[in-house]
């Protein structure tokens, strides 16, 4: 690593918490990002950066048009993992979920979301581990009026990972704040897919699991409030 870049410099870029969508054919995906940009105004253009590892990444390529959902600031956090740490090859995002096909037919999430903006893809720039999309803009609708959610918020606030498919994805940092967050009265667990950690002083109230609950204890159907990952995915905190 270079000693010359602090990336802890480039925290102090703003970031917007974001699901973008497309589709292959019939079948559909998306993902949650943090870099949705708009950069010129006439035409109207956006942009955004998708893993290339990432099946969303793929169904652009192909379709040529993307559509992203703005989430309000109160989107809750297993809304958030649906889309962020589990991947549409072997899932279906889009199952009982409340959506519309946009004007290329790539599915439009209306669910906790403030505004959407369809785009059609323009040109690609290849940016290394990512693929930076930029689209010109077909379709854009205010849902409803709100707070946007904000990375720092999400973070902070919500105490959201980090998906390893972000440019923002560092994972020392990670691990340093799972060490952080340490408590020695009770063993806590992390996922291994999100890095989400169960704490049984904390519980998991919002899902029927009291304060004080070991992991143990929990049901074998319990699963991860922010990715829905089963039990078996956990592991105890180092």
């Amino acid at each position: 690593m270079d000693e010359k870049i602090d990336f802890k410099a480039l925290d102090s870029f703003s970031y917007g918490l974001y699901i973008v969508t497309s589709r292959s054919g019939e079948r559909l995906n998306g993902l949650v990002v943090n870099t949705v940009v708009q950069v010129a105004l006439e035409p109207c253009l956006i942009t955004v950066a998708i893993n290339k590892n990432s099946l969303t990444n793929e169904f652009i390529q192909r379709s040529g048009s993307f559509a992203v959902a703005v989430l309000e600031k109160e989107t809750p956090l297993e809304f958030i993992g649906r889309f962020g740490f589990r991947t549409g090859r072997d899932y279906d995002k889009f199952q009982e979920l409340d959506y519309e096909r946009g004007v290329t037919g790539v599915p439009i999430v209306k669910q906790h979301t403030l505004a959407v903006i369809e785009a059609k893809v323009r040109e690609t720039v290849d940016c290394v581990t990512h693929t930076l999309f930029v689209g010109e803009v077909v379709f854009a609708q205010v849902v409803k009026d709100g707070e946007p959610l904000t990375y720092t918020h999400y973070r902070e606030v919500k105490k959201g990972k980090t998906g390893r498919g972000s440019p923002t994805y560092r994972q020392d940092e990670s691990r340093s704040s799972i060490k952080k967050e340490r408590r020695e009265e009770m063993k806590r667990y992390v996922c291994s897919v999100c890095g989400y950690v169960y704490d049984p002083a904390l519980g998991d109230e919002d899902n029927g699991i009291p304060t004080g609950t070991p992991f143990e204890s929990l049901p074998e159907d319990w699963v991860c409030p922010v990715c829905g990952a089963s039990k078996e995915q956990f592991e105890p905190e180092e």
